[in-house]
């Protein structure tokens, strides 16, 4: 019986659904990824001289670090803290069309506001280890 309700056309329909939500939310977090990471590139590449002239004068690699991190950090943490507003604002509005199933759920949303976090904190790692490698002396003769 089990294998005669895996293979119904409803179960099917339900599992490709399922599959197609899942695609969808990992391009959604590919893209998002990605434009965190072009933003934060974008930021560095405008800030080289600003970088060259704190590397000339004395700061260390963990502090460019810091600094490039706090910055994508900011951005992560008010993205995140929108998406939770309205995700849950979002849920409310559904709630009624739900049975049997809460609207929200607090782990699902620390899980995936953990991920977001982690993988948004990993693209910003890229521009933050190029900022940290900057050559005073190519720095601030850049532009």
């Amino acid at each position: 019986m089990v294998a005669r309700i895996n293979d119904s056309p409803s179960a099917y329909l339900h599992r490709s659904s399922a599959w197609l939500v899942g695609g969808f939310a990992t391009l959604a977090l590919l893209l998002g990824v990605v434009g965190l990471y072009g933003v934060i590139a974008y930021s560095v590449s405008q800030r080289t001289r600003e970088i060259g002239v704190r590397m000339a004068l004395g700061a260390q690699r963990s502090s460019v670090y810091q600094l490039i991190l706090k910055e994508a950090g900011w951005l992560v943490t008010t993205g995140i803290g929108a998406g939770l507003m309205c995700s849950i604002a979002a849920a409310n509005l559904i709630r009624g069309l739900l049975f049997g199933v809460r609207s929200w759920d607090a782990a699902t949303l620390a899980a995936v506001s953990a991920v977001l976090a982690t993988s948004a904190m990993l693209a910003s790692y890229i521009p933050a280890r190029r900022a940290a490698r900057v050559d005073p002396m190519v720095a601030l003769r850049y532009e």
